[in-house]
């Protein structure tokens, strides 16, 4: 299913389409927006510093004065906030057709998120999950409606593990380790919303992403030394690819027509590192379904978030 040619020229004509896009001021968030807007989209930029986002806004509309685009405040690490910017999304928008989960923390030290829940954790996959619950009406309304979440090709590391017994490192805590298990949840949410919704005959589709290496703040931006400088200094210029290329799977997944829930699109290159957008595998574990109930059941108890799955009329 390889997409050699597969650039954004080939993204449909998005008029009247709505997007939110979580991280939306930076890196493959920012790329992500700025590609939606020039097919004429929509584009909620959901973003923890609205300076930042407003920012975002004024470097896209410079080159395309006529981009629909919008600044709201989100901290996903905070679910008072997920709901609060759900709410307002509902006072003000008759539908949603598409909600990339793209956001994202990587390594820092072990903090905690305003309800004491990991930070890692809980910005990369509760605040997701929490959002897209309560999101998930305003999707059934839109138009091909999709979830596309975004995990990493680091949800294959051997240290991806979900520990039901130490999910927010209490015990044992190590920085790249919680973020590689915050990717595999990222990865066991999307496939297993996807059964979810299929099970419900809902019109919204779960797809997930990843972008292979790609250079962003993300990685130059995390305060643990060793990996500011392993990831940041020495990776990103010699092997990254810039966002703008390490966004094609994540606007491949929004936007092709023709996909089916489920699929995972990620880069056609050696190691997935890089490439054009293709059809990957996600892990074993990603795609078990007893890990995909355990987490879910886990992460409804953690955000006290309950899915209602509507079924198009």
């Amino acid at each position: 299913m390889t997409q050699q040619q597969w650039t954004v020229d080939r993204i449909p004509d998005q008029t009247k389409r709505v997007f939110v896009v979580t991280g939306a001021n930076s890196g493959l968030g920012l790329a992500t927006t700025r590609a939606l807007a020039r097919r004429g989209g929509h584009v909620i930029l959901a973003v923890r510093d609205e300076r930042k986002g407003r920012r975002a806004v004024a470097e896209i509309t410079a080159e395309q004065p006529d981009a629909d685009l919008e600044v709201r405040h989100l901290d996903l690490a905070d679910l008072d906030s997920v709901r609060a910017f759900a709410d307002r999304l509902h006072t003000d928008h008759r539908h949603l057709d598409v909600l990339v989960n793209n956001a994202g923390v990587m390594a820092p030290p072990r903090s905690l998120s305003a309800q004491g829940h990991e930070l890692q954790f809980a910005c990369n996959h509760l605040g997701h999950f929490a959002l897209t619950g309560l999101l998930l009406d305003l999707l059934a309304l839109g138009d091909n409606p999709r979830v596309v979440t975004v995990s990493s090709v680091n949800h294959r590391s051997r240290s991806a593990r979900l520990r039901f017994d130490d999910l927010h490192g209490e015990r044992r805590y190590s920085p790249m380790g919680q973020y590689n298990q915050s990717k595999l949840a990222n990865a066991v949410f999307g496939q297993e919303l996807h059964r979810r919704l299929t099970e419900a005959g809902s019109p919204v589709r779960s797809l997930l992403a990843h972008p292979g290496y790609t250079a962003t703040n993300l990685q130059s931006g995390t305060p643990v030394g060793l990996y500011r400088v392993v990831l940041g200094r020495i990776g990103n210029p010699l092997f990254a690819q810039r966002p703008d290329r390490g966004a094609l799977p994540q606007l491949y997944a929004a936007s092709e027509p023709g996909l089916e829930g489920g699929q995972f699109i990620g880069p056609d290159g050696p190691a997935e590192l890089r490439g054009a957008p293709t059809q990957v595998r996600p892990s074993p574990t990603a795609s078990d379904p007893e890990t995909g109930r355990r987490l879910w059941e886990v992460s409804e108890q953690l955000t006290d978030v309950r899915f209602t799955f509507p079924t198009r009329a």
